[in-house]
């Protein structure tokens, strides 16, 4: 008996050695599947703030709390199943849902520069798929579902670079890195959405010698005043200049998926043209590497703006229309 034993714990130990090497696999996979997909969180925590903005100080981070539940969701109950089904049963499916949602990017983006360059034209826009509404509780529950809308997208492309990192890997084992990436993800991400939407509050605190302020030594207190009115004075160009980039990243990481998708399709003359430019732009000395890096990406921003006007009609003459017929009076 006591043979059985020492056999029972020789195996137990085994195991464990075994589910702790998997832990340790899935740990660094889903590192790396999460450093590849670094450009899209980079966008996806740049886009996020500007859906923040004009709200109460009390309601911003409610807010940013009800995105990230609704991002945890995208990713985990819907993106991750689907992402596991269509890789198994449908892998061809992927490249034209992707274009999609790349497409949909591309929109977004257009109507935000639309509306910075002919006002008059964006209202006549919103009037024809249907204004933002007015009263706040219903303007915040629109904005909320704007974002977890957007963020459905950003997060699909996140789970799909993250997958094809993965290939070789089981069921399983991708199931858990996909899960990994996506908690992991949406913590960096919203937590630092949360950081930059309260950081003008932070500033306020500092600068009146509020909270943490009190019980810094009096020598620092000076330097935290000086602190605290920066960002006071520095987060509203801030969060201007963050929605710029969202707005920017929407029609380049749009742009991107569309091109990739082409090139997927056989017409790989944008990405061809995208790889030459890049190439170009490289060949400088100095900070060639990042300026072949911002052509490719400038060139992708102009393929997803021009996509996302041309799209700009169909959603209002035929999309808008179609939607509101279907939706039940």
């Amino acid at each position: 008996m006591s043979t059985g034993l020492i056999a029972l714990l020789d195996d137990v130990v085994a195991l464990s050695k075994v589910a702790a090497a998997s832990l340790d696999d899935v740990a660094f996979q889903a590192g790396k599947a999460g450093a590849k997909a670094a450009g899209v969180v980079i966008d996806d925590a740049a886009v996020t703030p500007r859906y923040v903005v004009g709200f109460a100080a009390s309601r911003e981070i409610p807010i940013v709390k009800r995105i990230a539940l609704g991002s945890l969701k995208n990713k985990l109950l819907i993106l991750l199943p689907v992402a596991l089904a269509l890789s198994l049963l449908a892998p061809w499916a992927i490249t034209p849902l992707l274009m999609l949602g790349g497409a949909f990017l591309c929109y977004e983006g257009a109507e935000k520069v639309l509306e910075a360059i002919r006002p008059h034209a964006a209202q006549a826009h919103e009037a024809a798929v249907g204004a933002a509404p007015a009263d706040p509780l219903a303007l915040e529950e629109a904005r909320v579902a704007g974002a977890i809308k957007t963020d459905f997208i950003l997060s699909a492309e996140i789970m799909a670079i993250a997958l094809s990192t993965i290939p070789d890997s089981g069921f399983v084992a991708q199931a858990a890195i996909l899960a990994v990436v996506g908690i992991g993800i949406t913590i960096v991400v919203y937590g630092a959405v949360a950081l930059i939407v309260k950081a003008d509050d932070a500033g306020v605190a500092l600068a009146r010698e509020q909270g943490v302020a009190l019980r810094l030594p009096a020598g620092l207190r000076p330097l935290a005043r000086a602190v605290g009115r920066g960002l006071v004075k520095g987060m509203p160009p801030f969060l201007m200049l963050l929605s710029i980039v969202g707005t920017a990243a929407m029609v380049w990481v749009g742009g991107g998926i569309l091109i990739h998708g082409l090139e997927e399709f056989g017409l790989a003359g944008p990405a061809h043209w995208s790889h030459d430019l890049a190439a170009a732009a490289g060949t400088m000395p100095g900070m060639g590497g990042a300026l072949g890096w911002l052509a490719g990406a400038a060139f992708a921003g102009v393929v997803g703006l021009a996509a996302g006007f041309l799209l700009i009609p169909v959603v209002e003459r035929v999309l808008a229309p179609l939607a509101k017929r279907l939706r039940p009076a």
